[in-house]
């Protein structure tokens, strides 16, 4: 499992031209499930998440994780995070889970981060997301579970 955590001020999320969801400032976290995933790796996920120390304390130190400041996390569901082009220029998403598989593993995350204290929105599960956002740093994390 894979997640793309960025540090974001305002951003909103729309499908067919329709507002979905919107945060003030938080996180933007994008995540990729791939065939094999468990339980286990989107609990393990959801914690790094919710304990990412990436905004500044008054010292200027990124210290504090987005419950810290009072943020907010917009969850996307991205299978092209296991986009493979090391055989030609057009990705592979063979390693990607099927919806089937990955959209209960979504929920589990989503779930864990409530589970948390931190509001959660979400895009749709496998639709075409429209996303406006303002990256603050910008700060982008990666972070992967190990099988």
């Amino acid at each position: 499992m894979r997640a793309l955590v960025q540090r974001v001020r305002k951003t909103a999320l729309s499908v067919g031209g329709k507002p979905v969801s919107e945060i003030p400032f938080g996180l933007a976290v994008y995540l990729g499930v791939k065939e094999g995933d468990t339980r286990a790796q989107a609990e393990f996920i959801a914690k790094k998440i919710a304990h990412l120390r990436i905004f500044e304390d008054e010292n200027g130190k990124m210290n504090l994780s987005v419950k810290d400041e009072g943020g907010e996390i917009l969850l996307i569901s991205q299978f092209t995070l296991y986009g493979d082009c090391t055989h030609g220029n057009r990705p592979s998403f063979i390693a990607a889970a099927r919806p089937e598989t990955a959209q209960p593993l979504y929920e589990i995350v989503k779930e864990e981060l409530i589970g948390y204290g931190i509001p959660v929105c979400t895009g749709v599960f496998g639709a075409d997301m429209k996303i406006e956002q303002y990256n603050d740093g910008p700060v982008s994390i990666l972070i992967e579970s190990e099988a």
